[in-house]
């Protein structure tokens, strides 16, 4: 929409209008299945009242100024031009049925909610509808027949952090997020020992940082310039995003997690989590084909990461204040995260050590928040088409992306609905495969979006993740009780 810029309108931020460029755009799908039927009048009633409309971003229009600046401006929000209801069941196609038809609804899951068939209603939309420019960019789908509702937002209206301390504020049941305890110094002793190794224990620390800030952002440079994975089966490439999807869901329970991370000091969920996903695609590619790769072969994905001063959860209202250190909006950098091709064999923690490893690195340094403002210069210097080449390109020469959040830690309602699970996606990429994980009052899930000409078997592809998980699980148990 283009249109006069105003003194109220507020310009978008260089991540936002990376995501509304046609190469880069993306929307954000978070599907929520309730465990009763949803009354569509009291789900109506609520959102009218919610934080969500009262939110400047979700009752704006995007505009574009005579000189081709994208602006956010104020209008009146109509409740219904937003909301979608399908009352039809679908099948596992995505295809709606008629009442009387019974053969390809999908009901694996023994709980009625047709998981397959909403995974493959999300997987059209990630291809074939973008969100209408002419009102506020966020659609709420409601597939009544499935108890589910489908949050449609687009990714320019704010990132993760900032859609999950809404969903928190929202829903009728929300953790405190916990205090972050005050650093305790009393402990530390004076001396010129303890001096010492302290001072060579900073400047050590600065070392490492300098060293693996230096060495992985020009990595990021060079990946999103030439360097490429090599193919594989699983590989995307450039016009990948508008070939057709499916969706599968990869279920654990975050307490095998805690058990896995046990076994080895120091390791973290992220750890498993990397460990996990380079066990799982080394079983699939091994499944597929058979010995062609050779062994340690690199597959990189693409991550983004929260560059907030305090990249804790934080409360919707702390998130919205003027000067806050979490504050709303697209506040991240990528970061490369690499795993490697193994065919397995006796100790199925290897993973895990090989992930603990990378992740410290990427810990000690500083490639996310240079890569954000590395974004941030390109956008000032050149303008937002070489931003968006910059970051496709990279998608190109990548296999994967990505994602991992916290949701809350005990069941929630949405408009006096109990929820039974939570997960989230976004569109299709460049990318044959995008990993999103939350997770959710003990249950973690994770999102496999593929392009089904390259992927065709994605509960295979769950499988393996979850079948990877069970055996480092075994492993840990046996090196606990040891």
């Amino acid at each position: 929409m283009t249109s006069r810029g105003t003194f109220s309108d507020e310009p978008l931020s260089p991540a936002g209008r990376l995501f509304i460029d046609p190469k880069t755009d993306v929307v954000i799908h978070c599907i929520a299945v309730s465990k009763n039927p949803i009354d569509l009048d009291v789900a109506k009633t609520a959102l009218k009242s919610s934080v969500m409309v009262q939110h400047p971003r979700f009752c704006s229009l995007l505009v574009r100024d005579e000189n081709g600046f994208e602006h956010w401006r104020r209008t009146e929000l109509d409740i219904d031009r937003h909301f979608i209801v399908i009352n039809n069941r679908l099948n596992k196609s995505g295809k709606f049925v008629g009442e009387n038809e019974t053969q390809g609804f999908d009901d694996d899951d023994g709980d009625g909610d047709g998981e397959g068939a909403v995974n493959q209603y999300v997987a059209d939309l990630s291809v074939s509808s973008p969100l209408s420019m002419d009102k506020p960019l966020w659609e709420l789908h409601l597939l009544k027949a499935h108890n589910c509702v489908v949050f449609r937002i687009h990714h320019a209206l704010g990132d993760g952090f900032s859609l999950m301390s809404m969903l928190m504020a929202g829903s009728g049941k929300v953790d405190v997020p916990a205090a972050v305890p005050p650093i305790k110094t009393e402990g530390i002793k004076s001396g010129k020992r303890r001096d010492w190794f302290w001072l060579s224990s900073l400047l050590w620390g600065v070392f490492k940082m300098v060293r693996y800030t230096l060495v992985f952002v020009l990595e990021f440079v060079v990946r999103s310039l030439f360097v490429c994975d090599r193919k594989t089966v699983i590989s995307g490439g450039d016009g990948i995003e508008f070939w057709p999807r499916k969706l599968a869901t990869a279920k654990f329970l975050l307490e095998d997690m805690k058990e896995v991370k046990r076994a080895i000091p120091n390791t973290t969920i992220n750890d498993v989590l990397l460990a996990m996903v380079s066990s799982g695609l080394s079983r699939y590619l091994e499944h597929r084909t058979p010995n062609a790769l050779h062994e340690g072969l690199r597959l990189t994905g693409v991550a983004m990461v929260n560059v907030r001063a305090n990249p804790r959860l934080q409360e919707l209202s702390k998130v919205m204040e003027k000067n806050s250190k979490a504050r709303w909006g697209n506040k991240f950098g990528a970061t490369l995260i690499p795993v490697f091709h193994h065919k397995g064999g006796n100790n199925p923690l290897q993973y895990l050590k090989r992930a603990r490893v990378m992740n410290d690195k990427k810990k000690h340094s500083m490639e996310a928040y240079f890569t954000y403002k590395i974004r941030d210069l390109v956008m000032t210097l050149l303008g937002p088409k070489y931003v968006c080449l910059l970051y496709y390109k990279l998608l190109c020469n990548t296999t994967f992306t990505i994602s991992n959040f916290v949701g809350p830690l005990e069941h929630i309602t949405l408009a006096g609905h109990p929820v039974s699970n939570i997960k989230f996606n976004t569109s299709s990429l460049p990318q044959a495969i995008s990993m999103h994980m939350l997770s959710y009052a003990g249950r973690v899930e994770m999102q496999l979006l593929v392009a089904k000409d390259i992927i065709p078997d994605p509960e295979f592809l769950a499988k393996c993740f979850q079948d990877a998980l069970l055996e480092m699980k075994m492993a840990a148990i046996a090196t606990n009780k040891a």
